[in-house]
C-alpha cells in the first residue's frame, strides 16, 4: 500500500474477521454495509459474524489461555506488543482513512484517535514489563507459627471487549492492549457502525505480529445478540465495555450468572462550573470547542455549562459567538473541526432532544437544526440552549451531539448541587481565578474525573472512570492495568 493509494480513497477496510489466528468470513456467508456518514454513501462491506462465530472465537481464546504459555511468558508478550506498536505505526494512514470514513472524524483532529493510541501500545508494553507481579509482604505471626506471605498478580483469563463507535480505534486499543500485556487472551467485538476499525486491527495482528492463534480474536457483526453472547458465555472471565449506561446494565445482568469481572465506562452528562472569578474569554471558547470537535459524540464532554447569574449574559454571548463560527463540514477538508453525526438515527435523536429542551422552556440561542450548506451528510448545527431547567430531560439525558446547555446559579453550593443532580458521574470541569477555590469545588463534585481551568484530567498514566451510573472500575494508570489482573495471596513457610 502506497501513500498515493491511501489518499486516492481506493482502499476500503478489511472485510474479514480474526478467529483463532485465521482471517475469515462468517460461517453464514453474510455481509453488512459500512456507510460514510459524511456522504451517506456505502463505503464498503464487512463480514457479518454470527453467534456461532462468537462461540468459536471464545473457544479459541479459552484454549489459548488454558493450554499455552501466553499468560506466563512476559518477555514474549512484550516482544509481540512492541511488534504491534511498530505495525500500527506502519499502518497509521490506512487506519486514519478508515476512521474518517466510518466515523466522520475530521482529519484535522484525528491525531488523538490514531497516533495517541498507537503510542499507548508501547506504553503498555513497557508498563507491563516493569510491573511487579510478585510482592513479598514479609513474615507474619499466625497461630501455627510465622508465615511468609506473597501476593502474586496473575492474568484474569479470557477477556471479552465490547467497544463503541465514537472513538473506535482508540478504545479498541485501550480495552485490549493492557489486557494482552497482563497475560489475558481477548475477544474483541467492535461496534456495528465502525467494524473496520476492529477488523483492520485484527488483520494487522494476524499478518504483522507473532501473537499466537487464539490469543487475540475479532468478531464483527451487525447483530446485537452476538455481543450479548460474548457477555453471557461462561468461558469468558471478564467483560470490558465502553458505551451507554443502558447497555452496561444489560452486560452486568448477562454476566451475573457466572459472576463475571466487569469493567464499565458508561454514559455521562457532565457539568462545567464556571465560577464568578473565572477568565470567561479563556474558559468559554474552549468549552464551546470541546462540545463540537467530536460532533459532541464523547461521553466525557462537560456539556452542562453552569454560569454565575451575575455574569450570565456575558457568558452566553461568548458561547454564542464561538459556536456560530465553529468550522463544520467535510471531514477531509483541512481546518474543519466538526464532522457529521455517526448516523441519521443519531442525528434525529440529537435534534429531538434539542426540541424537547425548547418545549420544556429552554431558550434557543443558536443552532438547533441542520446546516443549510450541508444538505448531504448527517450534520447538526452547533447548538446553545439557555435557561435550561436542571431537572429537564435535556439536562438529565446524554445527548451525544454538538449541544451546550446553560443554566444560571447564585452560589457555589447551588452550582455543586446542580452539577451533582444526575445519575451520571463520569467527568466534570471547574473554571475559576482562585485555583484553591476551584479545587475545593472539584472535590465536592460526585464524579470520577475533574478538569480545572482546562488542565485535563485525562491521560494514560492517570486512572479514568466513572461513579454512580457512569461505570465500574478504572482505565489507565497502574489502577487500570490491575483491572486485568487477579491478586492471589499465598502463605508459605517463613
Amino acid at each position: 500500500m502506497t501513500d498515493a493509494q491511501v489518499e486516492s480513497g481506493v482502499l476500503a477496510g478489511e472485510e474479514r474477521m480474526l478467529i483463532d489466528g485465521e482471517l475469515c468470513h462468517s460461517d453464514s456467508g453474510a455481509f453488512f454495509e459500512v456507510v460514510d456518514p459524511a456522504s451517506e454513501q456505502v463505503a464498503g462491506r464487512v463480514t457479518d459474524g454470527s453467534v456461532a462465530d462468537m462461540a468459536r472465537a471464545v473457544g479459541a481464546a479459552r484454549r489459548a489461555f488454558d493450554e499455552t504459555d501466553w499468560s506466563r511468558d512476559l518477555d514474549f508478550r512484550y516482544h509481540c506488543l512492541i511488534q504491534l506498536h511498530e505495525a500500527l505505526e506502519r499502518n497509521a494512514e490506512r487506519l486514519r482513512r478508515i476512521l474518517v470514513t466510518e466515523v466522520g472524524c475530521p482529519v484535522t483532529v484525528s491525531r488523538s484517535q490514531i497516533e495517541s493510541p498507537i503510542e499507548e501500545v508501547e506504553h503498555w508494553a513497557e508498563h507491563g514489563k516493569a510491573f511487579e507481579y510478585l510482592v513479598d509482604t514479609g513474615i507474619h505471626p499466625t497461630q501455627l507459627g510465622p508465615a511468609r506471605r506473597r501476593i502474586h498478580y496473575e492474568a484474569t483469563g479470557v477477556v471479552g471487549a465490547i467497544t463503541p463507535w465514537n472513538v473506535p480505534f482508540y478504545l479498541n486499543i485501550a480495552e485490549t492492549v493492557p489486557a494482552l500485556m497482563a497475560g489475558n487472551t481477548v475477544v474483541l467485538k467492535p461496534a456495528q457502525l465502525t467494524p473496520w476499525s476492529g477488523s483492520e486491527y485484527g488483520r494487522i495482528v494476524a499478518e504483522e505480529t507473532d501473537i499466537p492463534p487464539g490469543v487475540f480474536n475479532v468478531v464483527v457483526s451487525d447483530a446485537n445478540e452476538v455481543g450479548a453472547a460474548l457477555s453471557a458465555d461462561p468461558r469468558v472471565d471478564m467483560i470490558t465495555f465502553t458505551g451507554s449506561t443502558a447497555t452496561g446494565r444489560a452486560i452486568l445482568a448477562a454476566g451475573a450468572a457466572t459472576v463475571k469481572k466487569t469493567l464499565l465506562e458508561l454514559g455521562g452528562r457532565s457539568a462545567h462550573i464556571v465560577l464568578d472569578d473565572a477568565d470567561f474569554n479563556a474558559a468559554l471558547p474552549m468549552a464551546a470547542m470541546m462540545a463540537c470537535v467530536m460532533s459532541g459524540q464523547s461521553c466525557i464532554l462537560p456539556s452542562r455549562i453552569l454560569l454565575p447569574r451575575s455574569r450570565y449574559d456575558e457568558g452566553l454571548e461568548i458561547l454564542k459567538s464561538m459556536m456560530e463560527g465553529f468550522p463544520v463540514g467535510d471531514p477531509w477538508t483541512p481546518g474543519v473541526m466538526q464532522g457529521p453525526q455517526i448516523s441519521e438515527t443519531q442525528r434525529r435523536k440529537v435534534l429531538g432532544l434539542i426540541q424537547d429542551g425548547i418545549d420544556s422552556g429552554a431558550r434557543l440561542i443558536t443552532g438547533g437544526g441542520i446546516p443549510e450548506n450541508l444538505p448531504t451528510g448527517y450534520y447538526t448545527q452547533p447548538t446553545l440552549l439557555a435557561d435550561v431547567d436542571p431537572d429537564a430531560r435535556i439536562s438529565q439525558e446524554e445527548i451525544f451531539g454538538p449541544v451546550l446547555t446553560a443554566t444560571p446559579y447564585d452560589t457555589d453550593d447551588e452550582a455543586v448541587a446542580i452539577a451533582n443532580n444526575s445519575i451520571y458521574g463520569l467527568s466534570g470541569e471547574v473554571s475559576g481565578g482562585d485555583v484553591e477555590r476551584a479545587f475545593a469545588i472539584a472535590t465536592r463534585m460526585r464524579t470520577g474525573n475533574v478538569t480545572i481551568n482546562g488542565k485535563s484530567h485525562f491521560g494514560i498514566t492517570s486512572p479514568f472512570g466513572g461513579t454512580k451510573q457512569s461505570g465500574l472500575g478504572r482505565r489507565n494508570g497502574d489502577e487500570g492495568y490491575r483491572e486485568y489482573l487477579e491478586a492471589k495471596s499465598i502463605g508459605m513457610p517463613a
